[in-house]
């Protein structure tokens, strides 16, 4: 039911889908749950395998199939079974939030290197125009209003790959899966846009992928800040129209400041 005009109307309205998505790491003991995903159904494989760069955990062999009665669980043979069991997350990924206890800056970068740019200068008015390019290509929140998006841009203009989710981590791993699964990982020359904020999630997945430039629709988190100060990757949120605040790696943007503190283009 809708109210407008302080009117009550009849209207069927779209919704954006929610379910769990369980991980199963396959083991001589048994299967092992590895991880519980909230997330919007489809390009699962593409979100279980950014799940695994992300989580530093994706294995040089692997399997990874569908249960064939429910659509919500995935199974993982790889015989590195043992050094994926002793990093198994039991707790449940909200669709919210991408960290949930799981790591740190200093964490991260025990196991991270920071990212290559292979771009070149980059034109702030074109990073500013990016997240409408997004929401260009963002048909699940035209229809519902409830799905966040990722895409990767490259600096001639091309649009990679989008994807939505219930979570803006969620769309960032399926980028990831994606460009995994097409052997593209480290994307060294991609410029990652995110709808919404900027948190250490989403700079913690970059990273992870190789990715140096992010831009968001909204803010920064400090901890975002932070992290991407310590990997040398451009920040950028605030983007629309002819303003961006880049809080970190501004040296990349060509004709602008060359300070690390946030600062307006």
């Amino acid at each position: 039911m809708l109210w407008l005009g302080g009117a009550p109307a009849e209207r069927v309205d779209a919704v954006a889908v929610e379910e769990p998505l369980e991980l199963r790491l396959h083991t001589p003991d048994g299967p092992l749950p590895l991880g519980v995903l909230m997330r919007t159904p489809g390009h699962d494989r593409e979100l279980l395998l950014g799940w695994l760069v992300a989580e530093g955990l994706l294995p040089d062999d692997l399997k990874l199939h569908p249960d064939a009665e429910n659509p919500n669980v995935w199974h993982l043979h790889t015989p590195d079974f043992a050094r994926l069991a002793a990093g198994a997350r039991l707790a449940v990924s909200s669709s919210a939030c991408g960290v949930c206890g799981s790591g740190s800056v200093e964490r991260l970068m025990a196991r991270a290197s920071p990212p290559s740019w292979v771009g070149g200068p980059l034109d702030v008015a074109w990073l500013s125009g990016l997240p409408e390019a997004l929401a260009a290509a963002q048909p699940g929140f035209a229809a519902t209003g409830g799905l966040h998006g990722a895409a990767l841009f490259t600096p001639d203009g091309s649009r990679l790959a989008t994807f939505e989710d219930v979570g803006r981590h969620n769309a960032v791993d399926k980028l990831v899966g994606w460009a995994q699964a097409q052997g593209r990982l480290p994307l060294l020359d991609a410029v990652l846009v995110v709808s919404s904020r900027a948190g250490f999630e989403i700079v913690q997945k970059a990273v992870t992928a190789g990715i140096a430039v992010i831009v968001a629709v909204g803010a920064a988190t400090s901890l975002a800040v932070d992290t991407a100060a310590a990997f040398g990757v451009t920040l950028c949120g605030f983007a629309r129209g002819d303003r961006l605040t880049v809080y970190a790696g501004a040296g990349r943007l060509g004709g602008g400041s060359h300070e690390d503190s946030p600062a307006d283009a």
